[in-house]
């Protein structure tokens, strides 16, 4: 059975609107966040002057947004994991700890990708 709610256009639109909630929390809530839109930024600025083709251009801007893009995954699971309790659990752990992973992964992929197309 669907779930009610809006439809069409009016869905689309309230997407957004979420969407742009999760952000203001998310750039609010979390430092994380803040630093890694700022590097974004910078990087995507960098890539203009650093790119020589357009596959390079689209590797040095991509890397760095789905590292946020981790990262505001990764501060969705620790706003859960902190709603259910404070007290320390065994899974709670785990869950912020992988999330954590995830985004170390996509920092080392990011610096990779940006070291292997300027000295390479």
């Amino acid at each position: 059975m669907a779930k009610p709610g809006a439809t069409g256009l009016t869905r689309i639109f309230n997407a957004g609107k979420y969407s742009m909630q999760g952000f203001k929390a998310g750039l609010k809530n979390e430092a994380a966040l803040r630093q890694e839109l700022a590097l974004s930024i910078v990087l995507t600025i960098l890539a203009f002057v650093f790119a020589d083709s357009a596959v390079e251009f689209l590797l040095l801007v991509i890397m760095p947004w789905l590292t946020f893009t981790v990262e505001l995954l990764n501060s969705a699971i620790e706003a859960v994991v902190d709603r259910i309790g404070d007290e320390y659990h065994e899974l709670s752990g785990r869950a912020k700890d992988i999330g954590s992973a995830a985004v170390f992964v996509m920092l080392c992929l990011t610096a990779l990708t940006w070291i292997a197309i300027l000295f390479f």
